[in-house]
């Protein structure tokens, strides 16, 4: 099996869909010789800022010499991004080798009439990858959820890293907050050391403490007035916390509850790795993410962001905000999928745009640029339908001058569609 092969044989097992449980994962791992036993994992849950938290620890002990691997979702450009070893992308062989061996069990439980999902693969293909690599740590981000997430089979983490909770995927994870926490608490495990990031809805944190409490674990969770922004604008920000300065290169205010929560974890580990203050700061200055308020061109101002969810969404726009005052005229291409709370998610950015031009991003999900419209026309007179992506940017372009703005948003879906064209693009103009 070469690279190729193997993507396309992953991504083949979508139409199994999400099924919660870990039963599948269980029987799967069985048969691959459980390669997770033989590593070392820090997991990560949580409803936003899982990537910037997973990406940043993942860094941090990169920088301080040791062997990392990293397994986040979903990708933005290259589906690699998923699995990578020190701050990198793992050997397309390894990978392929690894899908080859979770095939062959896939085929042999499809017989005795389990069913394996794109997500559990994926899942198991990384922990051969990360074993074959022979791994001293492992970064785990939560797919959805997190009690019964294919990641969930890991027994007690060094580490567990709770990061903001809200509202999202109810369907699946339940329609209050505090079902929510319920389910990203299922990865905390007996004995265990927890950070939660800070800033938490209240019924949450109980939740949160409640669990810890129970399954006798260490909770910390980063004070907020130890905390002093010296500044943030969208290149990102510089912070005090406890006393030492900090620089995040991924834009927002949010990030810093992200990266007190990374500091914190980075202290819980120096029992097990030798990290230094040196480590934490280059980590966190390293880490930088595609479609995540990111900037891809000054002149004309282009950011892209893939914040698909309510507090996502809101996040971004707290970040642009103070840049949209000054700009002439404010464009926007938008597309969301439709288990979204769209109209709650993207009514301030359509308030203030002069330009909101609709797409359907190409995902099953999606929601219909046609239906988006008929949200956005409440809130902006100039609502553009172009299904195309492509093309939406492409229209947008034409029209678009130095003192203007385009903000691509809505999904990470999305995001992978225009990233790479955008970036072509956008290099035209200068």
């Amino acid at each position: 099996m070469i690279y190729t092969e193997a993507v396309e044989y992953i991504h083949s097992l979508l139409k199994f869909g999400i099924r919660p449980g870990l039963s599948g994962m269980d029987a799967l791992l069985r048969f691959l010789d459980n390669p997770e036993k033989d590593l070392k994992f820090i997991h990560v849950a949580g409803t936003n800022g899982k990537g910037s938290v997973s990406t940043a620890i993942s860094n941090v002990l990169t920088d301080a010499g040791y062997k990392t691997g990293l397994y986040t979702s979903p990708y933005v450009s290259e589906f690699l991004e998923r699995v990578q070893f020190c701050g990198e992308p793992v050997s397309k062989n390894i990978f392929a080798e690894s899908v080859e061996k979770v095939k062959t069990a896939v085929s042999f439980l499809s017989e005795k009439g389990t069913v394996i999902t794109e997500f559990e693969a994926l899942t198991a293909a990384a922990f051969l990858c990360f074993k074959a690599l022979s791994c001293d740590v492992v970064v785990l981000e939560v797919g959805l959820g997190g009690r019964l997430d294919a990641t969930n089979v890991i027994k007690t983490p060094l580490v567990n890293v709770i990061t903001s909770l809200s509202l999202d995927h109810t369907a699946i994870l339940g329609e209050t907050i505090e079902e929510i926490t319920f389910e990203k608490c299922g990865t905390i495990k007996e004995k265990g050391n927890v950070i939660c990031s800070f800033g938490q809805p209240e019924k949450a944190l109980e939740v949160i403490k409640e669990t810890c409490e129970n399954k006798n674990c260490i909770l910390t969770v980063p004070n907020e007035k130890d905390v002093e922004i010296l500044k943030t604008d969208i290149f990102g920000t510089e912070f005090i916390y406890k006393n030492e300065k900090y620089n995040v290169s991924l834009p927002g205010i949010h990030q810093v509850k992200n990266m007190t929560a990374v500091i914190e974890a980075c202290e819980m580990l120096k029992d097990a790795f030798n990290i230094k203050t040196e480590n934490v700061k280059a980590g966190i200055s390293k880490t930088k993410l595609p479609a995540r308020v990111e900037v891809l061109s000054k002149n004309p101002l282009v950011i892209l962001d893939g914040g698909h969810n309510e507090d996502g969404a809101k996040a971004f726009f707290e970040a642009v905000k103070p840049v949209l005052e000054n700009k002439e005229k404010i464009y926007v291409v938008a597309g969301m999928m439709a288990d979204k709370a769209v109209e709650c998610s993207l009514c301030a950015l359509m308030k203030k745009s002069d330009c909101f031009v609709c797409v359907t991003p190409y995902n099953p999900r999606a929601m219909t640029a046609t239906e988006l419209s008929r949200i956005a026309s409440k809130y902006c007179n100039d609502t553009v339908i172009i299904d195309s992506p492509i093309s939406a940017v492409d229209y947008v372009l034409e029209r678009i001058t130095s003192n203007d703005v385009l903000c691509a948003v809505g999904s990470l879906y999305l995001a992978g569609e225009i990233r790479k064209h955008l970036i072509e693009k956008l290099s035209e103009f200068h």
